[in-house]
């Protein structure tokens, strides 16, 4: 199932669809870097490619802070 929320980026009101894990996952990395949810996606917004779309954006982010978690820190 998935969720819809309405942000403004740029502004202007867009919706993202993303299952429930992958806002869960975005609002604990937002928290982290101490920031909001909607400074986080708008970070995103402005750093992907133009034929990437924004809630594939927003996995991909999700994703690769899963992965880095799971490393082994190396000190």
């Amino acid at each position: 199932m998935l969720v819809k929320r309405s942000l403004a980026l740029s502004g202007h009101r867009t919706s993202v669809a993303l299952e429930p894990a992958f806002w869960d996952a975005l609002m604990a990395i937002a928290a982290a870097r101490r920031q909001t949810l909607a400074a986080l996606v708008a970070a995103v917004d402005g750093s992907r490619g133009p034929d990437q779309p924004l809630a594939s954006a927003l996995r991909v982010l999700a994703l690769t802070e899963a992965r880095q978690l799971q490393r082994p820190d190396p000190t």
